[in-house]
C-alpha cells in the first residue's frame, strides 16, 4: 500500500488523523499568514517611506502624490487582471463560504493564490481593505487541496476547509478562540463535536507559529476595564441597536456604490484606477483611510478626539472601504469594520460626556469602543460569538465579554430581522444566490423538481365534460387530471375529489370540466429546488401542482406536497446526522 493510500485510509476512518491533518495545515497557514503580513508591511515601508514598526494608517502625514501613484498603479494591475479574466471567460474565484455552502468544500488552489495575490496588491498599495480575505482564502485553499488529495468525505472536507480559515484568522489576530468560532459560525455553519477538535487544533497551531516567529499581528493592548453597573449594560444595548442600523446602511450602500463603478461606460480595467484616485483624495485629508486601519485603531483608542473629528473619520473610512471594494480592489472588511466600530463607540461615549453628563458617568469610553467594534463586526461580517471571543482574548475580562456578547446578540437579531444576512453573504445574493450562511445547502441545489416529479400525468382537453372525465379517470386512479388548451398548454388542475363531488352530478354530461379547474397561475418548473417548491405549495394552498416547461408551458409531470416534504426532511436528516454522532 502506498503512503498516500495509507493516509487516506487512516484519515477517513480515524478522527485522530483528521486532527493531525488540521494541525499540519494550521502550521502551514500560519507561515503563509506571516509571509503575507510581512510583505504588505514591507510594501508600505518601501512605497510610503514609513518606519518598519509603524502601521500605514497610524502615520500623521503621508505624501498624497505617493499615495495617488501607488494606488493607481495597484488599481491598474488589478484592472488588467480582471480584464484578462473576463476576456478569457474564466469563472470568478469561489470564497470559503460559498465553497462550504454550495460545493462541499471544494476550492481551486490556483484561484485562491490569485485572490491572495490580489489582496496583497490591494492592501500593499494602500487601498482601504484588510488582508483577512486573502488569509482565509489561502488557508482554506491549501486545506481543500489537502483534503481532496486524501479523498475526504464531503463533511470532513468542509471541516478541514473551516480549519484552514480558523488558522488564518487565529494567526492574524493572535486569537485562537476567535479563529475557531469564526470557522464554526461563518465557514462551516455549525457547532458539532466532530468539527470542534480539528478546527481548534488548526487555530492553536496557526497562532503558535505566529508567536514563534514573533511577527506583529493584529492584537490590541487595552487597559484593565470594568463594567460599572447595570446602567452601563443598558447603554451598551442602546449602542448595539444604533450600530445595527449603521451596519445595515453600509450593506445597503455597498451594491449602490458597486453599481456606479459597474456602469457599462466604464471599462473594467479603468474602474480600480478611478477608485484609487478617490481613495488618494481622502488620504490627503487623513492617512487613517489607508489599509485596514489597525495602526489608526491603536492610536485612536488612547487619545482624546473631538466628536466632529471622529465623525469625519467614520464617514471617510466607510467611503474608502466601499469605494475600494466596488471599484475592484480585493480584500476584506473584517478589521476595517472593527476600526470603524471602535470609532462609533468612541463617538457615542464622547457625545454622552459632552451633552448628557448624567449618563456619561456610567460609560467607559474604552468599553463603549470595544462593544461597538464587536457589534459592527457582527453586523457586517457576522458571527456574534466570534466577535465576543475576540474581545475576550483582547481584554481577558469575562465581565466585559458578557456585556459585549449581549450587545452582539442584539445586533445579530436586528440585522437578521431587517436585512437578512451579513457582508459575508451579500455578494452571493447580488449574484442571485439565496443562502444566508455557510450551512451546507449544496445538496439542496441538486434536489430539484425534475428529480422528484412523477411523469405519469393524466391530461384532458379543457372542453371535455365532467361525465366523460369521470368515465376515463375513475376515483382513486390518480391524484388529479391536468387540463390542456387548444395549443396543448397547461390550462388548470382538477382534483379527483372535486371531479366526483355530488355537487356536479346534475348536468355532468354538459358541464365542461374547465369550470372545476384550479391553480391556473401556479405551477412548478423542473429547475426549482425542493425548498422553492414547498414555498409554492404553501402559497397555492395545494397538495399537488403541475410541473410545466418554462418556455412552452407544456405539462411535464406533477409533484405532491407530501412527497416533496418527505424527501426534504430525509435529506436534512442525512446532511445533519453528524451532529448526533
Amino acid at each position: 500500500m502506498s503512503l498516500r493510500a495509507w493516509l487516506r485510509a487512516r484519515v477517513r476512518t480515524n478522527e485522530f488523523f483528521l486532527v493531525f491533518l488540521a494541525v499540519v495545515l494550521g502550521i502551514g497557514t500560519g507561515f503563509v499568514v506571516t509571509l503575507m503580513s510581512e510583505l504588505a508591511q514591507l510594501a508600505h515601508v518601501l512605497i510610503y517611506g514609513i518606519r518598519i514598526d509603524v502601521r500605514l494608517s497610524a502615520n500623521d502625514v503621508i505624501n498624497p502624490w505617493v499615495a495617488a501613484a501607488s494606488l493607481v498603479v495597484g488599481g491598474f494591475i488589478l484592472g488588467l487582471m480582471e480584464w484578462y479574466r473576463r476576456r478569457r471567460k474564466i469563472s470568478a474565484a469561489v470564497d470559503p463560504v460559498e465553497a462550504n455552502a454550495l460545493r462541499g468544500g471544494r476550492l481551486s488552489l490556483r484561484d485562491s493564490l490569485i485572490v491572495s495575490l490580489q489582496t496583497l496588491i490591494s492592501n500593499g498599495s494602500g487601498a482601504s481593505v484588510g488582508l483577512e480575505a486573502g488569509y482565509t482564502q489561502i488557508g482554506a485553499g491549501l486545506s481543500s487541496l489537502g483534503g481532496r488529495f486524501l479523498n475526504l468525505r464531503r463533511n470532513d472536507l468542509r471541516i478541514i476547509v473551516g480549519a484552514g480559515a480558523a488558522a488564518a484568522i487565529a494567526a492574524a489576530f493572535d486569537a485562537p478562540l476567535t479563529g475557531a468560532f469564526y470557522a464554526c459560525e461563518l465557514i462551516v455553519g455549525t457547532y458539532t463535536a466532530a468539527s470542534a477538535a480539528p478546527i481548534l487544533a488548526a487555530a492553536i497551531s496557526g497562532t503558535l507559529v505566529v508567536r514563534w516567529l514573533g511577527t506583529n499581528t493584529y492584537s490590541l493592548n487595552v487597559p484593565d476595564l470594568v463594567m460599572s453597573d447595570l446602567r452601563q449594560y443598558g447603554l451598551m444595548l442602546v449602542l448595539a441597536i444604533l450600530v445595527s442600523g449603521i451596519g445595515i446602511l453600509v450593506m445597503r450602500a455597498a451594491p449602490l456604490v458597486e453599481r456606479v463603478f459597474g456602469h457599462k461606460l466604464l471599462p473594467v480595467w479603468l474602474r480600480p484606477m478611478i477608485g484609487a484616485m478617490c481613495i488618494a483624495a481622502m488620504a490627503a485629508v487623513t492617512p487613517q483611510v489607508l489599509g485596514a486601519g489597525h495602526g489608526a485603531m491603536v492610536l485612536d483608542l488612547s487619545r482624546d478626539m473631538l466628536p466632529s473629528h471622529i465623525a469625519l473619520l467614520i464617514v471617510l473610512k466607510l467611503a474608502a472601504c466601499l469605494i475600494s471594494l466596488a471599484s475592484g480592489f480585493r480584500g476584506g472588511l473584517f478589521f476595517a469594520s472593527l476600526f470603524i466600530g471602535s470609532l462609533i463607540g468612541k463617538l457615542f461615549a464622547t457625545v454622552l460626556h459632552l451633552y448628557i453628563p448624567e449618563l456619561a458617568f456610567h460609560v467607559d469610553p474604552n468599553v463603549s469602543a470595544l462593544t461597538a467594534m464587536a457589534c459592527l463586526g457582527v453586523a457586517i461580517v457576522g458571527g456574534p460569538l466570534t466577535m465576543s471571543f475576540l474581545v475576550l482574548e483582547m481584554t481577558h475580562s469575562l465581565e466585559i465579554t458578557a456585556g459585549v456578547l449581549a450587545s452582539c446578540l442584539v445586533t445579530s437579531m436586528m440585522v437578521r430581522q431587517f436585512f437578512g444576512h451579513s457582508f459575508s453573504t451579500w455578494r452571493l445574493h447580488l449574484r442571485g444566490e439565496t443562502i444566508r450562511g455557510a450551512h451546507d445547502v449544496g445538496w439542496l441545489r441538486s434536489l430539484t423538481v425534475s428529480r422528484l416529479m412523477r411523469t405519469d400525468v393524466k391530461t384532458e382537453p379543457r372542453q371535455a365534460t365532467v361525465d366523460v372525465c369521470r368515465h376515463l379517470h375513475p376515483l382513486g386512479s390518480t391524484h388529479a387530471i391536468f387540463l390542456l388548451d387548444e395549443d396543448r398548454h397547461y390550462a388548470g388542475t382538477v382534483l379527483l375529489a372535486d371531479l366526483f363531488s355530488s355537487d356536479y352530478d346534475i348536468g355532468a354530461d354538459t358541464r365542461e370540466v374547465s369550470t372545476l379547474a384550479k391553480y391556473l397561475e401556479m405551477t412548478l418548473t423542473p429547475s426549482m429546488n425542493v425548498k422553492v417548491a414547498m414555498a409554492c405549495f404553501d402559497k397555492a394552498e395545494s397538495e399537488i401542482l403541475a410541473v410545466t416547461d418554462e418556455t412552452t408551458h407544456e405539462v411535464l409531470g406533477f409533484l405532491t406536497e407530501a412527497f416533496a416534504r418527505k424527501r426534504y426532511v430525509d435529506e436534512i436528516n442525512r446532511a445533519t446526522e453528524e451532529v448526533f454522532q
